[in-house]
């Protein structure tokens, strides 16, 4: 059977919130437990990572999946040039159809040059790594569509006759996240959802909060708002949550003035931190979706951040 979906199927008023989980991945019953806590609380995804050093991004999802009835589940975000594209077309099929229609596929473009040291695996300087991006979502979104394709790119090269496997959705949805002008163009072209992310790479691509400043976020969602002009459907926006706190934001606040030395009314007004009592949380993603269109969240914190699902709820 085809499950023909919208994304998304559980919201919370205009909002869904998803998790990304950052415990072990390697125990069996912390992700079985931490994936059934997400969707008892009311939480529409759950998302792994990618990164060399650490689980791999699709095995413990399907793990998440068959202990949950309706959890969406993802990698946040695979590192493209760690991938074949046609290798995570078929992973991907195959996770959507075992999950029955519940993988949301998150794609980005890599940064950590530490990782790629470690794997002997080129990390290309940034617009090589977006043009064979652009090559791959080419790729992976023809696979999931028809099970063909046939690209001769400058980086990707496949012949598909017959992937083999096909996903139980008529669309997979792909989040690509990202911070550059040209990521916001691939996603209007292939995506259905644009997480911001306000990340940007120094040196050997370590990540700094650089784009985390509200008038950043704000330029990019322009940038959206033009590139989406071709669509039939908007995409989804999407921000992920560096770090949330539900209660008194005084030495939350305090802390992240220290850690990142970024102006406090910065971090008070970005969506990347979420900070304060309920109502102030709740005042501050109403503003933030005025502002920037975002309906879609993801948070590390389930138990912590369930109050103000639940404020939404009500």
């Amino acid at each position: 059977m085809i499950i023909a979906r919208t994304y998304s199927r559980r919201m919370t008023g205009k909002h869904t919130f998803c998790l990304q989980f950052v415990g072990d991945y390697t125990d069996a019953e912390a992700v079985v437990e931490a994936a059934q806590q997400a969707e008892a609380l009311g939480y529409d995804t759950f998302f792994s990572a990618d990164h060399f050093g650490s689980a791999d991004p699709f095995l413990p999802l399907m793990l998440a999946a068959a202990n949950t009835t309706m959890l969406n589940v993802g990698p946040l975000v695979l590192n493209n040039e760690f991938h074949n594209p046609a290798m995570v077309a078929r992973s991907a099929a195959t996770l959507d159809s075992l999950s029955r229609g519940r993988l949301v596929l998150g794609m980005g473009a890599g940064y950590m040059q530490s990782e790629h040291d470690a794997t002997g695996i080129e990390l290309r300087e940034p617009p090589a790594r977006v043009d064979r991006l652009a090559e791959s979502l080419c790729v992976i979104r023809a696979l999931l569509h028809s099970g063909s394709c046939e690209l001769n790119g400058e980086h990707v090269q496949v012949a598909v006759e017959s992937l083999g496997i096909k996903p139980a959705t008529h669309r997979v949805p792909i989040l690509l996240g990202g911070h550059g002008r040209r990521m916001v163009g691939l996603a209007a072209d292939y995506a259905d959802i644009y997480q911001f992310t306000g990340l940007t790479h120094g040196p050997g691509g370590a990540p700094g909060p650089g784009g985390f400043a509200l008038e950043q976020v704000v330029k990019r969602a322009h940038w959206l708002d033009a590139d989406e002009t071709d669509r039939s459907t908007p995409l989804v926006r999407s921000v992920l949550v560096q770090a949330t706190h539900v209660g008194d934001p005084a030495t939350f606040t305090d802390n992240l003035v220290e850690r990142t030395a970024l102006p406090r009314d910065l971090l008070e007004d970005t969506p990347f931190f979420l900070a304060g009592s309920v109502e102030q949380i709740v005042d501050k993603i109403g503003r933030l979706h005025e502002q920037l269109g975002v309906t879609h969240w993801v948070v590390r914190d389930a138990e912590g951040f369930a109050p103000v699902l639940d404020a939404l709820a009500g």
